[in-house]
């Protein structure tokens, strides 16, 4: 239960005082600073309070959106305002200070001293919905019939929808799901059950795919579909009844990816009953669509707060989505989420796993070179000066370890190459030998040690330059293939899926990595990066066992597996104990990679 405390009696008639109550809020009636510093301080300390304004007209939803997002530790709207237990103490202050007579609008004074006091108050975005403080009869007239003339549960079902979908999930998808959504909210289902249920889902689709009949292959397709609407309903159930929480949080940042790779090991796994080796395959489009995903993270965090952060290139971005057509084949290009499953899905169900993937490699790889391209050229055409908070994004996202960092200590002051230069050339170093020389090769070894060093070298000065978000994706492609490569060329049975088996762990700890930075919380501990070696320690290692285990190549399968399940453990435990505890982030991503 929380708190809300009405500056002065209700007004006769309002629906205010039931509006609140509904919301789960205890009211109650104070008059004057002291008296309100005298109930707020008799709310449990773990509870959010609210100050309203008695003369308050506008929709319930926005008291909704204004009064219970639990993302923010402070929101206001026109005559209302709250503070969660990490904003209250400025809100104490804030009536310390106020006068004791003479404070017209309380509740808009208050939220003015919690912004000067450094508590970053939301204000969300009402559109069409009203909120308003009338002063007279007249006035108060006019805003009960603004808000009678707008349906706030029609507003409501579309806010639940993001705004910049992809065309598939707008008009396919949507329409319907945030009925679904409704539905699930007045029966008291959490988004994270929601979440759960699409994963199963998937996961059942996954075991279809995997008996390798035409009938599972079906079946698989069509659940797939079913686990992306499950997908869609949960995102829309949080914003529907804005329930967002520290393990949604890390269900929805985990769980897509987990979805799409289980399903792409189910295909491999039916194609193998039918003499069909697509493993190199399904290890390809996992490796392709997460280096994707890093190119996006990469890019959105060194961009983030860049000042100047204008270019002719984003200019004629912008002309382009001003028109309806554009904006729909840009968005289809890109290959987002929503259009990635349907193709896979229809494909599963009428092709074979051999076809799907191909199809999804050509898809993907012509996505990520439109989109890779786009964001060069908005980087070299604009005059941004990046911060302090991206370079160490930046370097969070490139993942280094023990030796990364010793080579970065000792060539800190060496005349350097670009950094994207030298993350290119340590990953063109290592690919190049990985895939002309032969399995178990000393060479492979040396060019992963100095591959070691030229990453290191790579991250050896801030990354603030127009390309460096450019370095964690050479560095992502650079490990992935060559654990791929090495894997293929062991042409042993079960290398390949035990190399699947690492390549997801690993890739797991690297979406963590991303989903903190975004929350706000930093990356992970550098224990826990230093303990899984980091992303050159973990390339180093793979060589090696190549090389040790090259006469009885079937070991490297067991050293690959025993690689995955140490990896995981690590990582997933740690992932755990955080998104559970409660400096977690209560966000949900709002703008999912494609």
């Amino acid at each position: 239960m929380s708190t809300a405390i009405l500056t002065g009696p209700p007004v006769p008639g309002s629906p205010l005082e039931g509006d609140l109550r509904s919301l789960g809020f205890d009211v109650k009636v104070a008059y004057g600073p002291w008296e309100i510093a005298t109930l707020l301080a008799a709310v449990p300390a773990d509870q959010r309070v609210a100050v309203v304004d008695p003369r308050f007209v506008g929709h319930r939803h926005t008291l909704r959106l204004a009064l219970t997002d639990p993302r923010f530790p402070a929101a206001r709207a026109s005559g209302a305002v709250t503070a969660q237990p990490e904003a209250r103490p400025a809100l104490t202050r804030a009536l310390a200070g106020a006068p004791a007579t003479g404070w017209p609008h309380p509740a808009d004074t208050l939220a003015e001293a919690l912004a000067a006091d450094g508590v970053a108050v939301h204000r969300p975005e009402l559109g069409s919905l009203v909120a308003a403080v009338p002063e007279d009869a007249a006035d108060r007239a006019r805003a009960t019939a603004a808000t009678a003339a707008v349906d706030d549960e029609a507003v409501r079902l579309r806010s639940a929808v993001k705004a910049h979908d992809g065309f598939f999930t707008t008009f396919f998808i949507s329409p319907y799901s945030r009925y679904i959504a409704r539905w699930c909210a007045r029966r008291g289902l959490t988004p994270n059950q929601v979440t759960t249920a699409s994963l199963i889902t998937a996961l059942i689709a996954a075991g279809a795919a995997a008996t390798g009949t035409r009938g599972g292959y079906v079946a698989a397709g069509i659940l797939l579909l079913v686990s992306f609407v499950l997908d869609c309903t949960d995102g829309q159930l949080a914003r529907y009844a804005l329930k967002y929480s520290t393990m949604g949080a890390w269900l929805d940042a985990t769980f897509d990816r987990a979805k799409e790779y289980a399903f792409y090991a189910g295909l491999a796994l039916g194609a193998a009953r039918t003499g069909d080796d697509v493993w190199a395959l399904a290890l390809g489009a996992m490796v392709l669509m997460t280096c994707r995903h890093v190119v996006d993270f990469s890019f959105n965090e060194a961009n983030h707060d860049a000042t100047a952060n204008t270019s002719p290139t984003a200019a004629l971005s912008d002309r382009l989505d001003s028109k309806g057509w554009t904006v729909w084949a840009r968005r289809m290009i890109v290959l987002p989420i929503g259009e990635r499953w349907a193709m896979i899905a229809v494909l599963t169900a009428v092709t074979t796993p051999r076809v799907v993937f191909y199809a999804l490699l050509i898809g993907c790889a012509f996505a990520a070179c439109y989109t890779t391209a786009g964001r060069v050229l908005r980087s070299v055409t604009r005059k941004a000066r990046r911060t302090d908070r991206a370079a160490q994004a930046l370097a969070d996202l490139a993942d280094s370890g023990p030796l990364a960092e010793l080579t970065a200590r000792l060539l800190r002051r060496l005349p350097r190459p670009p950094a994207p230069l030298v993350a290119a050339a340590a990953a063109a170093l290592m690919a190049a030998v990985a895939w002309t020389q032969p399995f178990g090769s000393a060479w492979t070894v040396g060019a992963a040690a100095g591959y070691a060093v030229l990453s290191g070298l790579a991250v050896a000065r801030p990354l603030k330059g127009a390309l460096d978000w450019l370095v964690p994706p050479f560095l992502r492609a650079a490990e992935y293939g060559t654990v791929l490569l090495l894997a293929a060329k062991a042409d042993v049975p079960g290398a390949l899926p035990a190399a699947y088996g690492l390549v997801a762990a690993v890739a797991y700890h690297h979406y963590d990595t991303v989903y903190r930075i975004r929350g706000g919380t930093g990356a992970p501990p550098a224990w826990l990066v230093r303990t899984i070696g980091g992303h050159e320690g973990r390339t180093l290692a793979v060589a090696v066992l190549a090389a040790v285990l090259s006469p009885r190549e079937d070991h490297f399968t067991l050293g690959l597996v025993a690689c995955a399940v140490a990896v995981a453990l690590v990582v997933l435990a740690e992932s755990i104990r955080f998104w559970v505890s409660s400096g977690a982030p209560a966000v949900h991503d709002e703008g999912e990679p494609a």
